[in-house]
């Protein structure tokens, strides 16, 4: 019987070596072939090399780990899949955070040397020149979407416990009142031609604390004669509300609480804020529980970290913008229809008021706010973690404890897909601008629509019937609608600009202005030619002084949806 021609002559005894452990004696392409398929084994079954290769007792003991984590894995998608609330909220937490991040950065360490054993137990000194470079560069490949995206996600985790402590406060969770959070967010900065940080915008979002479902009450800034509830400190400061006049407007309240108040209010707390909470309680009769303090021009960025927002704008929106050659003004136009802004636009967008009243610009920052909410959602927050937590540090201060992050995060989540309620204590819920319903407030009937309001946010009332606008007052001074001041009102990012409307809540609109802009006007919707509305007639008809015609195509530029 011949012997075997398989055997290799330099194997005298005949017997037939593994290629897989024993690689010397193989051809070049089953060495090539080895190679890689050690290396798919590192990358998809981390442990899998040693195992059929190397020191089986490493392997065994990182495929156990393996294992573990992908059983880890299914069951967190399947949380996520069936009730993603309880992956949010202990995810939401900083101390899980950081064991999660210890195990991701212990993980990656573990996988780097898994990595270089197999490195070593592939040998690429037996690999040919142009396969042993194909090798290195998958394996550094390799190395980075592996090991290197476990060590980044492990940064972004540590950066965001670190945002949350440092934004969020210690201490036990919020109960809700009547089944709701009540949370006052504020909007403003303290720019430079102004004293101390003036809030001017004002929304107390009341969610319920099952479903999620929210209604946003908004304070026009020149809201005036605010009450304090029985137990606020400044119950007794001002036992008849702040009702000085055009000085004491609301977004007043919190410089003047934080310059000569300040010792009211437990050491250590934010005054101003403190005292925002309790004239919003005064004035709905809404238990107010806490606080969102957002400064502008971090919202700017913000914006920019959630890659921008969307609108359905009803109008069009100015804007200030760069001065064309060809133009004196610099005023800009924002087209009605479906708008994609970045955070410079949006900050434009919520706090223009030129050619309009802060009433248009309540019901656009209204819109925006939704917006934000529907598109702020977990595939954002995952794809953009490491911009939204590094701008969301410059952001916020709050009163929000830490703890309750997540179960807050759970009903923002819950409330993206439902409607909000809103509701403007002012035009165009009550009255127009010129019956200046902010400046002389009925309490009772304001109580009466927030309860309306939180009913019909909650499924259990239907819509409220509109109301009768209240009888102007005889003795009526501006509501603090802004007419088209040059300087605009608004500025993108540095605060308002009109010293009037900031410290008397006064402005220069007069009368006719105010109705002119009112919603009742019908707008023009084509130019005397009957050709489209284009920017340039705009800019044209502001160079030409035809402000009472810009008034009314920006009437219903507060009209946007989500």
């Amino acid at each position: 019987m011949q012997p075997s021609t398989n055997q290799n002559p330099s194997n005298p005894g005949g017997r037939l070596t593994d290629p897989v452990r024993n690689p010397e004696q193989a051809p070049a392409p089953v060495r090539t072939k080895r190679a890689f398929f050690l290396l798919l084994l590192t990358i998809f079954v981390p442990g899998g090399a040693q195992v059929v290769a190397g020191n089986r007792r490493i392997g065994r003991r990182a495929l156990v780990v393996t294992l573990t984590c992908w059983t880890l894995l299914i069951l967190t998608v399947a949380v996520y899949v069936f009730d993603r609330a309880i992956l949010i909220s202990l995810l939401a937490r900083p101390s899980a955070q950081l064991t999660l991040a210890i195990l991701l950065l212990l993980l990656a360490i573990g996988w780097v040397l898994l990595f270089i054993n197999t490195i070593a137990i592939i040998r690429p000194t037996l690999l040919a020149p142009g396969a042993r470079g194909i090798l290195v560069g998958a394996t550094v490949l390799a190395l980075v979407c592996t090991a290197g995206a476990l060590g980044y996600g492990s940064f972004m985790l540590n950066t965001g416990r670190d945002t949350i402590k440092n934004v969020f406060a210690s201490g036990p969770e919020m109960e809700p009142a009547d089944g709701r959070y009540n949370i006052l967010v504020m909007g403003g900065d303290a720019g430079a031609n102004r004293e101390g940080l003036r809030p001017d915008t004002m929304m107390l979002f009341s969610v319920d604390a099952k479903t999620g479902k929210t209604a946003i009450i908004s304070f026009p800034r020149n809201f005036q004669n605010a009450p304090f509830p029985a137990g606020s400190p400044l119950a007794d400061v001002f036992p008849t509300g702040f009702d000085c006049g055009n000085e004491c407007i609301l977004n007043a309240l919190y410089p003047v609480v934080e310059q000569s108040y300040a010792d009211v209010y437990p050491e250590g707390s934010n005054a101003g804020a403190e005292a925002m909470m309790d004239a919003a309680e005064g004035i709905t009769g809404v238990e107010v529980q806490g606080y969102v303090l957002v400064d502008m021009a971090g919202f700017e960025t913000f914006i920019d970290a959630m890659g921008g927002v969307t609108v359905q704008s009803g109008g069009w929106v100015p804007f200030r913008g760069p001065q064309r050659d060809d133009m004196y003004v610099r005023t800009r136009w924002f087209e009605p229809g479906e708008l994609k802004m970045d955070g410079a636009e949006a900050l434009w967008f919520a706090r223009s008021r030129y050619f309009t009243t802060d009433y248009h610009r309540i019901r656009r920052q209204q819109c925006l706010q939704q917006a934000m909410i529907k598109q702020f959602n977990p595939q954002t927050v995952l794809t953009r973690f490491g911009d939204i937590m590094s701008a969301g540090e410059n952001l916020v201060e709050t009163n929000i404890p830490q703890d309750q992050l997540g179960s807050f995060l759970n009903l923002a989540d819950k409330a993206r897909d439902s409607p909000m309620e809103r509701l403007t204590l002012g035009a165009p819920d009550f009255g127009t601008s010129s019956d200046r319903f902010s400046t002389y407030p009925d309490f009772g009937l304001i109580e009466e629509r927030v309860d309306e309001i939180l009913l019909t946010a909650s499924g259990d009332a239907p819509e409220p019937t509109p109301q009768e606008k209240p009888e102007p007052s005889e003795d009526s001074s501006d509501d603090g609608a802004s007419g088209s001041d040059e300087d605009g009102g608004d500025g993108g990012t540095g605060g308002e600009s009109s010293d009037a409307g900031d410290t008397a809540g006064s402005t220069e609109a007069t009368d006719k202005q105010d109705d002119i802009a009112g919603w009742g006007s019908e707008a023009p919707t084509a130019q005397p030619d009957g050709s489209p509305i284009t920017e340039d007639y705009l800019i044209y008809l502001e160079q030409t002084g035809q402000t009472g015609l810009l008034e009314l195509i920006a009437g219903d530029n507060d009209e946007c949806t989500t």
